[in-house]
């Protein structure tokens, strides 16, 4: 009687209980003693299948290795694991298990475990995790960056493959009217570790019926595929051919939106028998992306006001002119950054036949500001420099600038190079030119090494820093075959580096490349520093004497 009066209250509590108890014998057989707590019923294993078929593709490697170290050890077990539903193939939920081994009398080990629902939990580790792997994305230079780190975010958790197109206003990447011009190709950045490499997408790609839905709903869609892959219909052909080859089980499409407007689609696959992402993926998914509106917001603002300080920075920065007996050319390379752009110029105007003004500065500042001021003073100094003629003082117009600028503006230091060339009778050019606390211009000899044309500690100082100032003007000969640099402190400034160590390899690297005797363009750009170490804004002008023709 006390017996069944046990067994009575022992029911009445595994009813109770908010989880699953189960118990499995030494050979694998697995008995559920309550199966209470799960929100959807579990799916179990029949007389021809294993329990460890129930759980997710992506957890059974890992799962097994933690199972069999617990048997072997004979200790506990408690994580949490992905379990299929019953009478689902490819739905799946997050449980967690703890269980406990129980030898008995003859040294056998079974084991009894509990089996909670721990979808939600197990959903809000994973975004915490997700919004921690994204906290670079407020620091990206550009969307590209941005939306790479978001797909290495959700890869490989979330799916297996993510391809992130970039929209401009609903035309680029594929999203456009009929009527217009398939003029450039779409932007795409994406992540498919293990798998075929993502097609390159040219002018004519367009996005699917489907994408091209979600796009203009701005609501997000799941797609699951049937086992011999996409359907033909719906998607684009080069993502069909992609998704088949990748062996590709389904896709979520995940509009990005900012402001109202959808600046972007996401499209996440899972391949190679993972199952398709589900309606609790999707909702993450969205989550995610939703989280990224207030930094790409940021982003999209600096890549805004770049393209507008580039675009006026490029219209002030002219080609320069064509001159007998000299060979001109002129670069710029914008810094590698989403902000950094808009205080360095260059400039040349032909004040003569025989006579040519040169000029090379940078205005502190890398915004908007810095380029508008970079336009002023340009304008002023081109100026005044064609007003002084051929015969003025270098130092005398910087004066004269200086005072203009002083009086019209509240300006930031201003660093500059201005000289002069006038043709020698004989041949050649000689050189008058002051210097405004610029770094000093290089000259190459055509048969000797490369040096500066002063010393380091000769500029005078910046323009705008006092209100009265006697400049130097400072005299040099351009030979023929002789190459004058004039260049902004981009090409030898970096973090942690010393100014005098970068300027006695910048005239190595130029003796280096000066004795094979490069075009002088390909000459210049040897000069340029390597891309990761382009912290700032370059600007060159240089300038070859050659016989006058």
């Amino acid at each position: 009687m006390n017996e069944e009066r046990l067994l009575r209250r022992y029911q009445a509590l595994m009813g109770a209980v908010p989880q699953s108890v189960w118990v499995m014998s030494p050979g694998g057989v697995v008995t559920v003693l309550s199966g209470g707590g799960i929100a959807e019923k579990l799916w179990t294993p029949g007389t021809d299948t294993s329990w460890m078929d129930a759980v997710h593709p992506k957890d059974r490697d890992w799962f097994q290795r933690a199972w069999r170290r617990a048997t072997q050890q004979r200790s506990p077990l408690d994580t949490i694991v992905r379990v299929r539903l019953d009478g689902a193939v490819d739905r799946f939920r997050h449980v967690k298990i703890i269980a406990a081994p129980v030898v008995d009398e003859d040294g056998e080990v079974e084991f009894v475990g509990t089996t909670t629902d721990a979808e939600e939990h197990w959903r809000g580790r994973m975004r915490e995790r997700l919004l921690a792997r994204m906290a670079a994305v407020p620091a990206a230079r550009d969307l590209s960056e941005a939306f790479l780190t978001t797909a290495a975010a959700v890869v490989p958790e979330l799916a297996d493959a993510v391809a992130i197109f970039r929209l401009v206003d609903g035309v680029e990447a594929g999203v456009r009217p009929t009527d217009a011009p398939a003029a450039t190709s779409p932007e795409r950045v994406g992540l498919a570790p293990g798998l075929p490499s993502l097609p390159p997408l040219d002018a004519a790609f367009v996005l699917g019926p489907v994408a091209q839905r979600a796009v203009e709903s701005q609501e997000a869609s799941l797609l699951a595929f049937p086992p011999d892959g996409p359907p033909g219909d719906g998607l684009s052909d080069v993502s069909v051919r992609w998704l088949r080859e990748a062996g590709a089980t389904g896709m979520a499409l995940v509009p990005v939106v900012v402001d109202g407007r959808t600046v972007a689609l996401a499209t996440i696959a899972t391949c190679r028998g993972n199952p398709p992402p589900d309606e609790a993926d999707l909702s993450l998914l969205q989550d995610l992306f939703q989280q990224m509106s207030g930094p790409l917001r940021r982003t999209m603002e600096l890549q805004s006001i770049r393209g507008k300080a580039l675009a006026l920075q490029q219209s002030f920065l002219a080609a320069p002119p064509s001159i007998d007996g000299l060979t001109i050319t002129a670069l710029y390379h914008p810094a590698d950054s989403a902000a950094e752009v808009g205080g360095d110029w260059y400039d040349a105007v032909r004040l003569s036949a025989d006579a040519l003004a040169l000029s090379i500065g940078d205005i502190a500042g890398h915004d908007l500001d810095a380029a508008m001021a970079m336009a002023r003073v340009n304008s002023i100094l081109r100026g005044l420099a064609y007003d002084s003629g051929p015969t003025a003082s270098p130092a005398a117009t910087l004066n004269r600038l200086d005072r203009i600028v002083q009086a019209l503006d509240s300006p930031a230091m201003i660093t500059a190079v201005h000289a002069v060339l006038r043709r020698r009778a004989h041949g050649g050019w000689s050189i008058a030119l002051s210097n405004a606390g610029h770094p000093p211009p290089l000259l190459i000899p055509a048969d000797a090494p490369s040096r500066y044309l002063h010393d380091l500690t000769a500029p005078d100082p910046p323009l705008c820093v006092t209100d009265s100032l006697t400049r130097a003007t400072l005299y040099a000969d351009l030979l023929e075959g002789d190459t004058l640099v004039l260049y902004t402190d981009g090409l030898v400034e970096t973090p942690d580096t010393d100014i005098s160590d970068n300027l006695r390899k910048l005239r190595e690297r130029t003796d280096a490349l000066a004795r094979q005797s490069p075009p002088l363009r390909s000459l210049i750009r040897g000069l340029l520093p390597p891309l990761h170490h382009r912290r700032d804004d370059i600007a060159i002008i240089a300038l070859q004497a050659r016989p006058d023709s």
